[in-house]
């Protein structure tokens, strides 16, 4: 298979005027999938000799939406799709479509820094809410000690972090907990960017982890690598069908077992999936459909550089996705997914449409 994709690489490198130089492609978003991105970015550099490098940034998804507004990138990430007000933002400004094609499966988890607790503990949508809320103030709460009757839990007061930059991660959670609590989506609500009630900010996913590992007594949310990554506790989460479910691949996998409209927007959580994790998501590229009205797309070689890689990852490079504990694409969405980048023009010319069906 490496060498099958090798010699298409080199097919597609010659095709774009590329044997003699290099293109760099720039990339804006999430913290939500970075390592996974990081790990795309090495291997397609060294699948393509070098020739074509990816560089992302790691700034959140409100960043990365604002720098793909701006046009200052080739890309965009995020892990909340662009809603409808800012698909019509793009429609108006720029005549053309915005594109959410989603890459990635992965779960956001409650994490927790409470020494000499070993098991995964046990909570629920609403506790989660009255936690971030500020109505739960220490880890003995009874709320608490109900769901972890086996569990000494200290009387430990709970410092709630929550991320300080926009954030796709933040949406996913607050999509979930507006579902569980009435609450919390009247008092607060979903987004990228909200007005926390309590806690302190951390920046991007590694901020709320290292905050949270810094901390006794924290509590935050982060994609699962970055709980594994630093050894923090996660815990299990209650599910509609009511069952206690540990984020791992499965879980994930059964969330996403749902019928996925064709643009790709597609709420996860709160799955009724028995065996779901319920804070689950999708996580998204954002690409114009015209790649000509995007001004950080230079030439005709960038965009067919871009769709190349892009299919790259819809196709050989899911293969990444799994050991870094991020769900691959089923046979639908991955459909899907190449139905959308087959949408793009460049000048008019259907680079998408000839790219995915080679």
């Amino acid at each position: 298979m490496r060498g099958k994709a090798w010699m298409l690489t080199a097919v597609a490198l010659v095709g774009l005027g590329l044997a003699q130089g290099t293109l760099t492609l720039v990339g804006a978003g999430a913290t939500f999938p970075y390592p996974l991105v990081a790990k795309y970015a090495d291997e397609y550099a060294r699948l393509t000799g070098g020739k074509v490098r990816i560089n992302y940034q790691s700034i959140g998804s409100g960043g990365g939406i604002r720098q793909f507004l701006e046009q200052t990138v080739h890309f965009g990430a995020s892990d909340a799709p662009l809603d409808d007000q800012r698909l019509k933002e793009v429609r108006d400004r720029f005549k053309t479509n915005a594109l959410n094609i989603g890459y990635a499966l992965g779960a956001v988890v409650p994490t927790y820094n409470l020494p000499g607790v070993k098991e995964p503990l046990r909570f629920t949508g609403p506790v989660l809410a009255d936690i971030y809320l500020g109505k739960i103030k220490t880890w003995n709460d009874p709320a608490l000690q109900e769901l972890n009757p086996g569990v000494k839990l200290p009387p430990l007061p709970i410092t709630v972090v929550h991320r300080s930059d926009g954030s796709g991660t933040s949406y996913v959670f607050t999509d979930y907990l507006s579902k569980v609590s009435p609450e919390w989506a009247q008092k607060v609500g979903r987004g990228t960017s909200l007005q926390w009630p309590v806690g302190v900010g951390g920046k991007g996913n590694e901020g709320v982890a290292g905050v949270v590992k810094q901390t006794p007594g924290a509590i935050g949310y982060v994609e699962l690598i970055y709980a594994k990554q630093n050894n923090l506790g996660y815990g299990a989460v209650r599910n509609k069908a009511g069952r206690f479910v540990l984020a791992d691949l499965a879980s994930v996998k059964a969330a996403a077992d749902v019928p996925l409209p064709g643009d790709m927007r597609v709420s996860l959580t709160d799955t009724a999936a028995p065996d779901g994790y319920p804070i689950a998501s999708f996580t998204y590229l954002l690409l114009y459909e015209n790649l000509s009205v995007n001004k950080a797309v230079k030439s005709e070689a960038e965009a067919r550089a871009l769709v190349e890689f892009v299919k790259w990852i819809l196709t050989d490079g899911q293969k990444y996705n799994e050991p870094l504990d991020y769900g691959a694409l089923g046979k639908v969405a991955q459909q899907r997914a190449l139905a959308l980048l087959s949408r793009v023009t460049y000048e008019g010319k259907p680079i998408g449409k000839e790219i995915v069906g080679r």
